[in-house]
């Protein structure tokens, strides 16, 4: 299990520490190698119990009834016009999670998920998990890595705004 969190001039939050022992309690079972190959919604399911006894709403499956929205956009008479769906959130913790498996760097799913994070009203911080391996035909993929290389070039380069106060990537 690997993490780190930005900025990275600010020490690891309480909640980021919990967040981060909630994976590594289930680091036998999601561990990513080339060839083990868990989708998300099994990693997800596995590290739904330790994020529920944190006070976490998480994703119990794909239906409809089961998904989390976090609300962006009000409209008239102050109805929801636009949400985004996180695989976990906590209100008062200010938090979304968001467990991703081969799609996380070769899609750039990890750019929605900041995307959509910085867009969510009510949330200050944003936990994307990845893995730290991925085989893509036969090509090796480091996407902890890559996706710390890219959040460590956002803060570092300061040229945007960032709309949240931190943000945590584990690789698992």
């Amino acid at each position: 299990m690997r993490w780190i969190s930005f900025p990275k001039n600010i020490p690891p939050s309480e909640n980021f520490r919990s967040i981060v022992k909630a994976f590594e309690d289930v680091e036998n079972e999601i561990a990513s190698s080339p060839r083990k190959k868990m989708e998300s919604n099994k990693v997800l399911e596995a590290v739904r119990p330790g994020l529920e006894s944190l006070g976490y709403i998480v994703e119990k499956s794909k239906r409809a009834d089961d998904k989390i929205h976090v609300p962006v956009l009000f409209g008239e008479n102050g109805v929801e016009e636009k949400y985004f769906e996180a695989d976990a959130f906590h209100a008062d913790k200010r938090t979304v999670i968001e467990v991703e498996a081969g799609r996380a760097v070769t899609n750039f799913q990890f750019l929605k998920d900041f995307f959509e994070a910085c867009m969510m009203q009510d949330v200050d911080y944003l936990c994307i998990a990845v893995r730290n391996e991925y085989m893509n035909g036969a090509t090796l993929s480091k996407d902890f890595e890559k996706v710390v290389t890219y959040f460590e070039t956002l803060y570092l380069s300061d040229r945007i705004k960032i709309a949240l106060k931190g943000i945590l990537v584990i690789g698992y």
